[in-house]
């Protein structure tokens, strides 16, 4: 099995394309990740969206509110996909399987924004900071719980908890952005199934004895 980008589960509606909103995301993008998040200007993002300040301040209250609000629809729709996943049909080992699979194919679809994230979430606010790691815990709790069932059932490890499990995998597949190389020998969907493979082979419990 190898990465394939499923559909999008209801979630957090994004802005549909075409859209004042939909132009202003995806010209932020753009700027914070080519130019950083602080040497952009919302005078520059207007301009590159072709749409008026009042427009932004419509959707957004400031810039920051727009980076968090980037960063956060990215997470619930990834939460969706995962819950959606989580609670299937098929045994424990192929929902896993999947929602690593998943992992990788939404972190391959967003490179551009993930990468603004990780150089620019430190510059936010207590409250939007906190807002972002609720709704990240949230995605954790539910891969940890597929986990868990895994581990109930007999076919993932137990000497090693489902929260070792759980952030070691995300915290390796999370990172990718920061070191993959797009002129490397390797693609980043190979990269993904890589670790995919690594992650599904270090699951299976330990032969007895």
């Amino acid at each position: 099995m190898t990465v394939a980008a499923p559909d999008a589960p209801a979630g957090r509606r994004r802005a549909p394309r075409g859209s004042a909103r939909h132009a202003i995301v995806t010209a932020a993008t753009e700027l914070f990740a080519r130019r950083g998040y602080e040497a952009t200007s919302v005078q520059e993002i207007v301009a590159t969206a072709q749409v008026t300040k009042g427009a932004l301040y419509h959707w957004f209250g400031s810039k920051s509110e727009l980076l968090t609000s980037i960063y956060r629809e990215l997470l619930a729709e990834q939460t969706s996909r995962l819950a959606t996943i989580a609670g299937g049909a098929g045994p424990v080992e192929e929902r896993l399987r999947a929602a690593a699979l998943d992992v990788v194919a939404h972190t391959a679809a967003h490179v551009a924004e993930l990468t603004v994230w990780a150089r620019s979430a430190h510059l936010l606010d207590d409250e939007q900071a906190e807002a972002t790691r609720r709704e990240r815990r949230r995605y954790h709790e539910l891969f940890r719980d597929l986990v868990r069932e895994g581990q109930e059932r007999g076919v993932v490890r137990t000497d090693v908890s489902a929260t070792v499990i759980t952030h070691a995998f995300l915290s390796a597949l999370g990172s990718t952005h920061t070191w993959f190389h797009p002129d490397g020998p390797l693609s980043f969907a190979e990269v993904g199934n890589q670790l995919v493979a690594l992650f599904v082979a270090g699951l299976r419990p330990p032969p007895p004895g």
